[in-house]
């Protein structure tokens, strides 16, 4: 087993579809909800997650444009 398959935050999230990434977003937000971190660690947890939320936006991004391009396509 990979040090990334023992550790989600080990992979790069621009490698990740977006059920993993809004998974792992979820995950991020338990996290930091709960508490408890450092701020060297709840910083770095908070900065994963955003990078998660743009790479989820960005998969919806294409989906959008990828309907809009069939239905566009369908009214012709």
């Amino acid at each position: 087993m990979s040090n990334a398959e023992n550790n989600p935050a080990d992979v790069d999230i621009s490698e990740l579809g977006y059920e993993a990434a809004r998974d792992e977003l979820v995950g991020v937000v338990k996290i930091l909800e709960q508490g408890g971190l450092d701020l060297d660690a709840s910083l770095a947890l908070w900065e994963r997650g955003e990078a998660l939320a743009k790479r989820c936006e960005e998969h919806l991004a294409g989906a959008r444009a990828r309907v809009e391009t069939a239905l566009s396509g369908s009214d012709e």
